[in-house]
């Protein structure tokens, strides 16, 4: 994993003081306010604006009068309608906004969502035969449509009529439909233009009702869903639609939501935009990413409460399934990725696996992105053809990078930072040589190192409950406004717990003889790149935890380093180690420092055996010392381990060598006990230890 780029603001103090009298805040909330660029009194009103007024009239999105004309002249001759959707959340929501929106409004209006397995993401010329063939003659397009142009051209030719309302990137010609509602239009006047595909689907629904504020209060919490789950900013329409929503969401009245938030375990409590991604999202992709998303649909839109119990029960368990899928396509990929990604020359990954599921490779994609920090393409390979899903880093367009291979493509769509696309298995080594020119020749070095940008560093006295409580004044947050991360420096590691099997570690750290419960997600203790007495520089969020009653802040961090303190006395370590093999001479406290002893190479062996895969391990050239360290409890700094590895080398147990800042160890294949009984390397040492 890409060690991340620490880029930390400096608020003006003085504004930020300004702000917590002019309008009430807390020092952290004035401070994160301030480092963001939104250090006035008005500025500050004007974005975390949560007032319906503060809605756009939706008539100024380009073709929304022709849709709206379309959609009533269908209503008044009885024409039978039918909303296109599409499988993800998203797509699901503006399905149930505007299904819900025209059946109360006594059209007749059905809903179809592609089967993601079979049919793959956005319209086809197949299922359009099919509604027509069903009697439908208006189809409403929802989070999709934008680039069909055979698709619709297609319905046309049947005399099937299409009203398109989109928010993903246009090509350069637009579908001939009888409307066309995108906010990214090129020649859209709208002032809005991060509107998640639910949003515009609610817009439509406004348009319609010609009252925002009661199809707010109706569809709110559905339009927050989509928005938060497709990751659009919370900003502007954003921020009102989903502080509205949240709100909502806390008292539902969909029998679905109410079921799926009890069986979630999320009933009664107070809900985030993180319970959106994190809880519920996943449970309603699940249907979808395993081809029955028509389900998590019927959910929003029934009326009977123990239909609704059956379903919310249904997608947790498909969520369950999900995950295991997940894992299995995880662990494949990565095994192929050891033998076929060279993280020198590579700056993208693409991988293909047969019979891996299609509804899955999304969320494995964006794993690998995290882990490996730049941008990965998964396919799933059946028969002859591939279905991809792809997901970026900000600095590499992916629809503009598959836009360039367009001409081998059967058909592809998304965003900037995640995509999707069809393709044939003969043209698979084509793409994959021709996604890495494009990105040869649009990554260049430093473009994507992750950043973790932090609003402030702060001192013990500013972590209180009041502070920390005073931060839910910028909710919700999401992208382009993210929840505040601190920072504070030589921060004292006096315990790391694992828990959940390891799967996390709690952490006290000290600062000027504070301590701090800190939580890391996702590492064990053998992961950390620091043991027990070493100090760290932790950047985090600021939470308030509550068990058994009892309220108390906790620092979740977001990433965790070796202290400046800790790199000089590495250094010095380092400085002894290189004269050791220079043959420049030690003394004899010098020599002792280095010598490792038999428990020490057995720990050291045993750390690199147990974690290597395929023979292999890279890591951080200065936490492999600590992770052993804290593993084995034994004193191993960085100068004993080297000579740990040189004498594995010396016996041909392994080989190792240094690359941007990784220490890359290769295991040699070795039958029976090793003997290093005659290392000159340790012989040598013993000697000047003397």
């Amino acid at each position: 994993m890409k060690m991340k780029k620490w880029v930390t603001a400096q608020p003006d103090l003085d504004r930020a003081r300004a702000l917590c009298k002019e309008c009430g805040f807390t020092p952290l909330a004035a401070a994160a306010l301030c480092a963001r660029g939104i250090d006035t009194a008005d500025g500050v009103r004007a974005f975390l604006n949560t007032d319906p007024s503060g809605l756009h009239d939706p008539m100024r999105l380009p073709d929304m009068a022709r849709a709206v004309a379309e959609i009533r002249r269908a209503m008044d001759a009885g024409e039978k309608i039918v909303v296109f959707g599409d499988y993800d959340v998203d797509g699901v929501t503006a399905t149930c906004v505007l299904v819900d929106f025209l059946r109360q409004q006594g059209a007749q209006c059905d809903y179809y969502i592609p089967d993601r397995v079979s049919e793959g993401y956005g319209l086809s010329c197949a299922a359009l035969k099919s509604l027509y063939d069903d009697g439908a003659r208006l189809v409403v397009t929802v989070d999709s449509g934008i680039t069909a142009l055979p698709e619709i051209a297609y319905a046309a030719g049947l005399g099937l009529r299409v009203v398109v309302t989109d928010h993903h990137e246009c090509r350069s010609e637009l579908p001939a439909a009888a409307a066309v509602v995108d906010p990214r239009r090129a020649d859209c006047e709208y002032p809005f233009d991060e509107l998640a595909g639910v949003g515009v689907a609610f817009k439509l629904v406004c348009a319609l009702a010609g009252d925002q504020r009661a199809m707010l209060a109706q569809y709110g919490d559905l339009v927050a869903m989509g928005t938060v789950a497709d990751v659009m900013p919370i900003v502007g329409e954003n921020r009102i639609i989903v502080a509205a929503g949240l709100r909502q969401m806390e008292k539902p009245s969909r029998p679905g939501l109410a079921m799926l938030l009890r069986e979630a375990g999320q009933a009664g409590r107070k809900l985030t935009s993180g319970t959106v991604s994190f809880v519920l999202a996943p449970r309603i992709n699940a249907a979808g990413r395993l081809g029955q998303a028509s389900r998590a649909a019927e959910l929003f839109l029934t009326k009977d409460p123990a239909r609704a119990q059956e379903l919310a029960s249904w997608l947790c368990e498909q969520n369950k399934a999900r995950q295991t899928a997940e894992s299995e396509i995880l662990e494949q990929a990565l095994t192929q990725l050891r033998r076929e990604y060279n993280p020198i020359e590579d700056k993208v990954i693409v991988l293909a696996g047969e019979n891996w599921h299609h509804g899955v490779i999304g969320i494995v994609s964006s794993r690998i992105c995290d882990r490996y920090g730049c941008p990965v393409i998964l396919i799933a390979l059946d028969q002859d053809t591939g279905k991809g899903s792809g997901r970026s880093l900000h600095g590499f367009n992916l629809f503009e990078a598959l836009e360039s291979c367009e001409d081998i493509l059967q058909k592809y769509g998304g965003h900037e930072l995640a995509a999707g696309l069809t393709i044939g298995r003969g043209q698979l080594a084509a793409f994959k040589a021709r996604i890495r020119a494009y990105a040869d020749a649009h990554i260049h070095p430093g473009d994507l190192i992750p950043v973790l940008e932090i609003d402030s560093r702060i001192t013990p006295p500013y972590i209180t409950q009041e502070n920390v409580e005073g931060l839910s004044a910028l909710e919700p947050f999401g992208m382009r406004n993210a929840q505040p991360v601190f920072s504070m420096e030589e921060m004292y590691v006096e315990d790391i717990t694992p828990i959940s099997s390891d799967r996390h570690v709690r952490l006290t750290l000290v600062k000027d003889g504070v301590p701090f419960t800190a939580m890391l997600f996702g590492t064990g203790a053998g992961g950390c790149g620091f043991a027990q007495g070493n100090y760290v520089d932790a950047a985090f969020h600021l939470e308030i935890n509550t068990y058994r009653g009892k309220k108390t802040v906790q620092l979740v961090l977001k990433d965790v380093r070796l202290s400046a303190c800790e790199m000089v006395a590495d250094q010095k370590l380092l400085e002894i180690y290189n004269r050791y093999m220079n043959d420049q001479g030690l003394t004899e406290r010098e020599a002792r420092i280095l010598l490792p002893d038999r428990k020490d190479l057995v720990a050291v062996w045993r750390h690199i055996n147990s974690r290597a895969e395929e023979g292999r391990l890279s890591v951080p050239s200065n936490a492999l010392s600590r992770r052993v360290q804290w593993e084995s409890k034994r004193d191993i700094n960085i100068g004993k381990l080297f000579v740990c590895l040189d004498v594995f080398s010396e016996s041909s147990l392994l080989s190792y060598h240094f690359k941007d800042g990784l220490l890359n160890i290769l295991l040699k294949p070795h039958e029976g006990k090793a003997d290093i009984s005659g290392s000159v390397v340790l012989a040598t040492l013993k000697s000047m230890s003397k």
